[in-house]
């Protein structure tokens, strides 16, 4: 997948050229259906597919104050979006000035930068440009003068809600991961980087990599049996989120330590994505860290347990 950074790159894109824009948090499956419109218009036309979207996070701009924590990272969304067969990706920088664009200023350089712009597709209630003035119906008047059509993709109801990522935070942040999944289509994954820790799993035993996770929603604190994705390979172990209570030297920031299964490798730096398969045990604290040794043991043979099953 090419990734551009800027709107005038359109200009290597090979027209017709069918746009899905959204903020695309989580990738669920409303954004997969705004994607999914844009690669069918696309291929019936013979042109080209492109998923534009912001970093970051619009909110983080406009109301930092109220900003939602992310269910994915850039990092991770342009993953997501690959995966769905997506081509074509424009990140676009949202910052204060881009904040104070108008909406028709915004659309006519993406209609400048497209050689041709044949449709852009849209969630049903996307708002865009300055004071969030631009609406579906500004969008139509706006497609009859720089010549495209756009669409608004009627949103999705899953078990009676309508989807969005506000719901899927609360599902996750409350520990419903299987509802979490139904909302997203996907199983829900932290996909982090392996940083250096202070080393005590491995004095006791059961060495640990810290994940220095790109999310910012969590599960609720506890154990966990997980699938570790890792260079297109699978491994197995068992993570902690939570402050490390029994440590002296914690912090009371919220971490997740990963324990694998039978691995020896050095993966410092390296890019993990987990899926959690089983919720074992709260987090809670020990008076010896004998007692946690010991405790960690059993973990590790629950979690085997759980994914073996």
């Amino acid at each position: 997948m090419k990734t551009l950074r800027a709107i005038d790159e359109l200009a290597t894109v090979p027209g017709p050229v069918v746009l899905a824009i959204g903020v695309f948090d989580g990738v669920h499956l409303g954004h997969k259906a705004v994607i999914d419109r844009a690669l069918t218009d696309a291929a019936a036309v013979g042109g080209a597919a492109v998923v534009v979207t912001f970093d970051p996070h619009p909110v983080r701009v406009l109301r930092p104050e109220s900003a939602p924590r992310l269910l994915t990272s850039t990092p991770h969304k342009i993953r997501l979006i690959r995966d769905l067969g997506v081509e074509q990706l424009l990140v676009v920088r949202f910052d204060s000035d881009f904040a104070s664009t108008p909406p028709e200023q915004f659309i006519e350089a993406l209609a400048r930068g497209c050689h041709p712009l044949r449709e852009i597709c849209v969630g049903h209630e996307w708002s865009f440009g300055k004071g969030r003035a631009g609406n579906l119906k500004l969008l139509e008047a706006l497609g009859e003068k720089h010549g495209f059509t756009e669409v608004g993709v009627p949103a999705v109801e899953i078990e009676g809600e309508i989807l969005s990522s506000t719901l899927i935070r609360r599902a996750v942040e409350r520990g419903d991961l299987p509802h979490a999944a139904r909302l997203l289509g996907r199983e829900f994954t932290i996909l982090g980087t392996v940083v250096a820790g202070d080393q005590l799993g491995r004095k006791m035993g059961f060495p640990t990599a810290n994940l220095s996770a790109h999310n910012e929603q969590f599960p609720p604190n506890g154990v966990y049996a997980v699938e570790v994705a890792r260079n297109g390979g699978k491994l197995s172990g068992v993570v902690n989120i939570g402050v490390r209570p029994t440590i002296a030297s914690a912090t009371g920031e919220r971490v997740l330590e990963l324990h694998l299964f039978d691995f020896t490798g050095e993966i410092y730096g390296q890019d993990l994505e987990v899926t959690f398969r089983r919720f074992l045990r709260p987090e809670r604290k020990f008076e010896s860290l004998d007692q946690l040794r010991a405790q960690i043991s059993e973990d590790a043979q629950a979690a085997r347990a759980a994914l073996e099953s």
